[in-house]
């Protein structure tokens, strides 16, 4: 689920990268904010960062006695996407394995389909191995799978999500 979220923030700038007339200031303002937001990734309660829309404030800045870098406190609105519990997404296959498929969905990389979770779905080994139903329908490595979301764990050290979903349900299952 895409969620739109306003957020307090703390940029750091160079002194020398301030000027007079507040243009440059501006600037480097929404530089930093975007490498910062870039690098942070994701968080548990908010999910991946994905995108900054609107750079509501800037706070007057505080001037760091032992580097002499100013910190402005900021607040902006952004784009966050975060998956949740019973929710029914699309994603790519990217491995198939004996008891199961991982897949991708934006950005999460880690979620698992456990062949437990495919009813009517039989895994047929080769080269290129596959899940196959009587209705020759194929689960293979860049399929996209619709599934539902039975259950999300956060990884702190990571910084990321991993789900374990399901296609237990109606209208679930590789798309056309």
């Amino acid at each position: 689920m895409f969620l739109k979220v306003k957020l307090p923030w703390n940029v750091v700038i160079p002194a020398e990268k301030l000027d007079a007339n507040g243009l440059m200031l501006h600037k480097s303002i929404v530089l930093r904010l975007l490498d910062d937001f870039a690098c942070k990734k994701a968080t548990k309660d908010l999910g991946y960062y994905l995108a900054v829309t609107t750079l509501v404030s800037i706070g007057e800045g505080k001037i760091r006695s032992n580097t002499g870098e100013v910190l402005f406190p900021v607040v902006f609105s952004g784009i966050t996407f975060k998956i949740y519990r019973g929710e029914i997404l699309e994603g790519i296959v990217h491995k198939v394995l004996k008891h199961g498929v991982f897949l991708k969905c934006g950005p999460i990389e880690s979620i698992y389909l456990s062949s437990a979770k495919m009813p009517d779905y039989k895994y047929v080994q080769g080269e290129n191995p596959v899940f196959l139903n009587d209705k020759h329908s194929k689960i293979e490595k860049n399929v996209s799978v619709r599934f539902i979301v039975i259950g999300t764990k956060w990884l702190e050290a990571e910084r990321e999500f991993q789900a374990l979903v399901s296609l237990e349900g109606d209208y679930l299952g590789p798309v056309s």
